[in-house]
């Protein structure tokens, strides 16, 4: 326990400035993390950690080094392990568990590219980085370059993390950079016709989008049209917005951080919401994407599998163009 607490000011705005050097608000910690607010007081009653002070209107500042304790148990929840033997654990324990847990990328080094995205990243040559990203765009097509480059280079953060190689706000850039390079890569595609209108979306816990916009560059390349409502979206709300946009596919990204019974719930939320006729696709790395889901909702284990499970879709537009052209024929056109 630290007997240091943050110094008072003669009102609440005064105290802030000074209070966020002692630590972050919970809006920026759920951010930073992607905890919901309500995990991590549940954790804070139930596991004791983490230890938030209080600033001067008694709100919760979160020390950086439980923030940094933070980011690491919701990574390790991705694996598959529990909160209650997670949130309990000092953070070199929590290193050494993360080191033996199989990472994602199999354990391999990374490549040169990917090396050279690290060490544009550690010094902090944004520009640099935007251009690399927009020559591999440019290099390998934009299907390869999310599914060869873009998916590898997230694992391999996560570890570089994980090895202390990289910091939070190094994320951070890294994230600005690759959404900036994916939106101007879709800036000029047009839909296909017979293809759906896709709405992509976050729970109203989530509060990751680069797996969402990954997701939609891989349907805007399939001939679809997207609309995004961003992060933290409520289920009513999805609802809504499914039917204003006519969308025939909900597509929801999930993390690791999300609780799974508040998960599942708003799956069978949104299903029951929904008409039958409009599909609900999940992707992301909860591991309540390895067991059961509720009944009709469609698991995407990876980008490359969005293009199969469009086929429907694309087989029925080919149908109707052969259709309009055997029509055409017999009038004489």
């Amino acid at each position: 326990m630290q007997d240091e607490s943050p110094p008072s000011g003669d009102s609440p705005q005064a105290g802030a400035p000074l209070a966020q050097a002692y630590g972050l608000p919970i809006s920026a910690v759920e951010r930073d993390t992607g905890l919901s607010k309500d995990t991590l007081r549940v954790w804070e009653r139930r596991y004791g950690f983490p230890q938030p002070m209080r600033d001067t209107s008694d709100e919760r500042l979160y020390p950086r080094d439980q923030v940094e304790r933070l980011r690491l148990i919701a990574r390790l929840l991705g694996s598959g392990l529990r909160p209650g033997r997670l949130v309990p654990l000092p953070m070199g324990d929590l290193k050494k568990l993360a080191q033996q847990k199989a990472p994602a990328s199999g354990g391999k080094p990374p490549g040169p590219e990917q090396q050279a995205i690290l060490q544009l990243l550690q010094r902090h040559e944004a520009l640099e980085l935007r251009r690399t990203l927009n020559q591999a765009v440019i290099r390998l097509g934009l299907a390869r370059f999310l599914t060869e480059m873009l998916a590898p280079m997230n694992e391999q953060l996560g570890e570089a993390w994980i090895r202390g190689e990289i910091r939070t706000f190094h994320e951070h850039t890294y994230t600005k950079c690759v959404t900036a390079v994916l939106r101007g890569a879709l800036g000029t595609a047009m839909p296909m016709p017979g293809m759906p209108r896709v709405l992509l979306a976050s729970l109203p816990q989530e509060t990751h989008l680069l797996g969402l916009l990954m997701a939609e560059a891989m349907l805007v390349l399939e001939g679809c049209e997207c609309a995004s409502l961003g992060a933290q979206t409520p289920v009513s709300e999805i609802a809504l917005a499914t039917q204003a946009n006519r969308a025939g596919i909900v597509g929801l990204s999930l993390s690791p951080a999300l609780p799974t019974p508040e998960l599942l719930r708003d799956l069978e939320d949104l299903r029951r919401r929904l008409p039958a006729s409009v599909q609900i696709w999940v992707s992301g790395q909860h591991t309540a994407l390895h067991k059961r889901l509720p009944e009709g909702i469609v698991r995407v284990p990876q980008l490359q599998a969005i293009t199969a499970l469009l086929d429907p879709w694309r087989s029925r537009a080919a149908g109707a163009e052969e259709g309009l052209l055997r029509g055409a024929r017999t009038r004489g056109f």
